[in-house]
């Protein structure tokens, strides 16, 4: 295919792939442990992902892998290039389980913002672990395909309407094969419609809250936000339910970790009722619920979230955030927080059908990026 999804200016040269190797002490006296992580730099072009499959399978087979870490990462940088070059690159980034990231300063563009997705920590079954991180300051930005008139195909059309066909032929395999890479990548379907639906010159970069959410992307060197926890879990809900949530502070209600456990045990008994669920457990809640003793009230509470009873955990205090909805039905959201550490939080959703956890997950890695507002600039440093 002789599409190119490319920055404005040509490039020139392929990538270059450099290994740089350090030693750093081990947890064993007088052990040391190797790293070795990539550099790539410059335009992407047919044949990159050959050379970097020989660089990464030389790689593996002198490195012992520690599990739950990457074979190793990969720092990018680059105008784009070659469309189909890119794609091959995070499919290899996938294969290998190479983690990649953007320094602040670099840029990783088009056909490079593409190889970005396929950061991989573990792609072994039954879950992917994905390892795509944009140090603040690092510039990724993302825009829609372009014909490139110089190819082949092109040069050898007969006639306009056969350049067209053509064209529109390779449009829609480039499409296609958009479709397939992201979705396999892991990556919100929403990303497909909004590049495929803008011009070539418009750009889409990792630069909001949402945008790294949405990519499942984590920011490095973020300051935590100082909002009040109101507002911190406010954002965490809207995060959570994803699309219609659109909940403020003002609708929020804070309860003590032991107000919080009398509350939602008592949702938990109103939905047994609800549904006619009758057993032991429905008439021990209403039985504790009366007795109203609160150190049996917390030890049910801790049995029945190991038993699988989707409750928070509570790390605090604990906040109702309401003006939700599903349809016709009332959706509430409560949400646990750490002052201590934005990154631990916990919530569960309360709707019709009882409890439930999260609609939207938070990137693995980086949990407190839900305490953001999806629109909050926390990589204002992009270059538009």
């Amino acid at each position: 295919m002789s599409l190119l999804w490319q920055a404005l200016v040509a490039p020139a040269e392929a990538v270059e792939i450099t290994v740089d190797t350090r030693t750093v002490p081990g947890l064993v006296p007088k052990a040391t442990i190797v790293e070795k992580t990539l550099r790539i730099t410059g335009p992407f072009e047919a044949g990159d992902a050959d050379n970097l499959r020989r660089t990464l399978t030389g790689l593996k087979a002198s490195t012992v892998v520690t599990p739950g870490r990457p074979l190793t990462t990969a720092s990018l940088s680059s105008s784009g290039g070659d469309l189909v070059e890119g794609f091959k690159v995070g499919y290899l980034f996938r294969e290998f389980d190479v983690a990649t990231v953007v320094r602040k300063g670099d840029s990783c563009l088009s056909a490079c913002a593409l190889a970005f997705l396929g950061g991989t920590i573990s792609h072994v079954p039954p879950t992917v672990v994905l390892g795509r991180s944009v140090e603040i300051g690092g510039v990724v930005g993302f825009h829609n395909f372009y014909l490139n008139p110089k190819s082949r195909e092109a040069q050898e059309a007969a006639s306009a309407p056969e350049g067209i066909a053509k064209g529109f032929g390779e449009a829609r395999g480039a499409a296609s094969m958009l479709a397939r890479y992201v979705t396999f990548m892991d990556v919100e379907p929403g990303f497909i419609a909004r590049m495929l639906g803008r011009p070539s010159d418009q750009w889409e970069y990792i630069d909001t809250a949402g945008s790294f959410i949405d990519l499942k992307v984590c920011p490095i060197g973020l300051s935590p936000p100082r909002d009040p926890p109101q507002t911190l879990a406010t954002n965490i809900c809207n995060n959570a339910i994803g699309i219609g949530g659109a909940s403020s502070s003002r609708q929020v209600r804070s309860m003590s970790a032991r107000e919080a456990q009398r509350y939602l045990l008592e949702q938990v008994q109103k939905h047994l009722e609800a549904f006619k669920l009758k057993g032991p457990l429905a008439g021990q809640l209403a039985a504790l619920l009366a007795a109203r003793d609160d150190r049996l009230i917390e030890a049910v509470y801790s049995d029945l979230r190991v038993a699988g009873i989707p409750l928070p955990e509570l790390l605090g205090r604990t906040y109702q955030v309401t003006g939700y909805a599903v349809g016709v039905y009332d959706l509430q959201c409560h949400v646990s927080l750490s002052l201590d550490d934005p990154d631990k939080f916990d919530l569960v959703l309360q709707g019709p059908s009882g409890l439930t956890k999260a609609m939207q997950l938070p990137p693995p890695g980086c949990p407190g990026l839900f305490a953001y507002d999806r629109d909050d600039m926390i990589n204002p440093k992009v270059m538009r």
